[in-house]
């Protein structure tokens, strides 16, 4: 009885018809075949440079492979595709959380699309200390720029380097202006050391502010405004209008305290709204100007120069530690040393002495 009254109820369903295949059998061969396929680097190239968006995204997740298969591939991609990069305009892109960069950004790259720009985002997503996963929403947030057909997004996981600026940023800016983009924003996590990294691959320095956040004199002690060209007060609109302005006289009189640029150039302060437009154009004008200025002086090229120099240097870092960490002897032995400092049998210091000479000497 109990099972028929079961039968009868919304809980027990008949079976519906039955439903077909969303892709034919042949369709879905094809894919999985063009999946296994791996493009040689020369073709990855003839890609880039023929402004193959298919071909750049697959270089660019070859150059962040941590695979050591992989890096003789990237190099070789990267190297062939040097001689047809550095024609851009590099903009780095701060500000805390909250400050809205990406919405600014979605309405900066339209405007420049707009102008005929044809714009790459390289936006940095925070990785998770606890999971190392990353959102990378940056495509959500920025859905009208993402559409446009002259703009390219790429959201990359920070991973565990420097303050979260992701560990192939550089190299994916040579990629990109290969690739026929002449204006590469970098947006950064916004959580610390990161603008330092930026700073040192960009040509232009922009720090976004709100106003009202109780951050201004904050701001100014962390020191990230000596390294800002430009200083945009976001979120202009609105009951905000009087207090974004009030925060404007406030940064310029502050950027009078710092000591005159190398490049010669007298960083900005600026109001803007990234919701009515307002003052967007405004910014652009000020980057042009900046670098009418700077390749007028021959700054520009010193300091594409000075980072490419840093660039060697910061490389040589991350492949030693990578060698030193994937070497196999050091692997046992550091499971060993982790445990003697952990029981306080030898100092943390000792044991990385231990393992260094063991390293260079075997």
């Amino acid at each position: 009885m109990e099972n028929d009254k079961i039968k009868h109820t919304a809980l027990n369903e008949k079976a519906g018809i039955p439903q077909p295949e969303i892709f034919s059998p042949s369709v879905v061969k094809n894919i999985q075949k063009y999946r296994k396929v791996q493009p040689s680097s020369d073709e990855l190239v003839k890609g880039i440079l023929s402004g193959n968006i298919t071909a750049l995204s697959r270089a660019i997740t070859l150059v962040e492979s941590t695979n050591p298969d992989h890096l003789v591939k990237a190099n070789e991609v990267i190297n062939a595709c040097l001689p047809h990069a550095n024609k851009s305009v590099r903009i780095g892109i701060t500000g805390v959380p909250g400050v809205g960069k990406s919405t600014f950004i979605e309405a900066f790259g339209k405007h420049l699309t707009g102008l005929g720009k044809k714009v790459a985002v390289l936006a940095v997503d925070p990785s998770s200390t606890i999971s190392h996963g990353s959102i990378l929403g940056d495509k959500t947030r920025m859905e009208e720029l993402v559409k446009d057909k002259n703009a390219y997004i790429r959201p990359s996981a920070s991973g565990d380097t420097l303050g979260g600026v992701a560990r192939k940023t550089r190299e994916t800016i040579t990629l990109c202006e290969a690739c026929g983009f002449d204006t590469i924003i970098i947006e950064t996590v916004g959580v610390g050391q990161s603008e330092t990294a930026v700073h040192s691959m960009v040509d232009f320095f922009l720090l976004l502010k709100i106003a009202g956040a109780g951050d201004e004199l904050q701001g100014i002690k962390r020191g990230i405004m000596e390294m800002a060209d430009a200083i945009v007060i976001n979120k202009a609109d609105g009951d905000n209008i009087r207090k974004a302005k009030l925060a404007k006289t406030e940064f310029n009189r502050a950027l009078h305290l710092f000591p005159a640029k190398r490049s010669g150039w007298i960083p900005t302060t600026a109001t803007c709204s990234a919701i009515t437009q307002d003052g967007i154009p405004d910014v652009w004008e000020t980057i042009a100007q900046f670098v009418e200025l700077t390749k007028g002086n021959d700054y520009f090229n010193v300091k594409r120069s000075e980072q490419n120099e840093y660039w060697m240097l910061e490389t040589i870092n991350e492949q030693l530690k990578l060698r030193f960490y994937n070497n196999p002897e050091i692997q046992k032995l550091l499971d060993s040393n982790k445990k003697a400092v952990q029981n306080d049998e030898i100092s943390p210091f000792a044991a990385a002495q231990i393992l260094l000479e063991k390293y260079f000497k075997g």
